[in-house]
């Protein structure tokens, strides 16, 4: 953890379900703002989703400052964290490790990017090979069971905290996609509305995404960058892949992730007003 004095504290607002602006990072939102079936409001201020934080600049640190965070939950694996740097936070804010699998994504798309072997490039991500990819993670995703037992308690978390919450992997869309999309649903928010926020991550990393690509291309590290994109999106297939793997979503909210009824009624009583 890299904690940065903090000064002048500008205020800010969290929108309904909101993108909260950063200079070092590009998906951070409040998932607050959403209404669930019995028409009450999931409440801002709770739990932020994010990608990671180590590219933060002061200014940022000084936004989060200001969100007095409780604490910031990292589902990066180390082998992310080393590679991208640990996250820099306010001074105080702890930081909890809790590494959840990418089934190796990471390392598997760094080492390709870094081999400028363009055939096995085509060879693995081609053809659907990148889909193939991302589908097999949505499987772990909901199957795994250190997996299933980092997302339960992270909801736990959710459940417990008076102050906002932020977690994050590299990205911010697969494994932080899949948590903010069970806790929404977990609240009463109907599964459109969990799932047009899971998509936002399209919207809000493209353009980050598109830099990569182009990045790749001009220094030579692949011939078609375009490869990339079915790793680099989210994809209603990809989370489509995942719910056929649990069955009956209150259920595997308890049988799944371990969740006693009690936390539950916890976890929409502090995140819905």
């Amino acid at each position: 953890m890299t904690a940065t004095s903090v000064t002048a504290q500008p205020e800010v607002q969290l929108a309904a379900g909101g993108k909260i602006d950063l200079q070092g990072a590009v998906n951070t939102r409040d998932i607050g703002g959403y209404r669930t079936y019995d028409g009450k409001t999931v409440r801002s201020g709770k739990a932020i989703r994010s990608d990671s934080l180590q590219s933060l600049t002061e200014a940022d640190v000084q936004k989060l400052a200001a969100l007095r965070l409780k604490q910031v939950i990292d589902l990066r694996t180390p082998q992310e964290v080393q590679f991208l740097g640990a996250d820099k936070l306010p001074a105080g804010v702890p930081l909890v490790a809790r590494p959840t699998s990418d089934t190796g994504m990471f390392l598997l798309m760094l080492q390709l990017i870094q081999s400028r072997d363009y055939a096995r490039q085509e060879a693995t991500l081609g053809n659907g090979g990148a889909e193939r990819i991302m589908q097999n993670m949505y499987v772990s995703l909901a199957t795994d069971p250190d997996t299933k037992a980092k997302v339960g308690q992270t909801i736990r978390d959710l459940a417990n905290t008076d102050r906002p919450t932020l977690f994050h992997c590299t990205a911010g869309k697969d494994r932080t996609g899949w948590v903010t999309y069970i806790a929404l649903r977990a609240v009463g928010v109907p599964e459109q509305t969990a799932r047009q926020d899971y998509l936002k991550s399209n919207e809000y990393r493209a353009a980050a995404d598109a830099r990569l690509r182009e990045q790749v291309r001009q220094a030579g590290l692949m011939q078609h960058p375009d490869l990339l994109i079915p790793l680099q999106e989210v994809r209603d297939a990809y989370l489509d892949t995942a719910l056929s793997r649990i069955g009956d979503f209150g259920r595997y909210l308890t049988d799944g992730l371990g969740l006693d009824p009690g936390t539950i009624l916890k976890l929409r009583r502090n995140l819905v007003g």
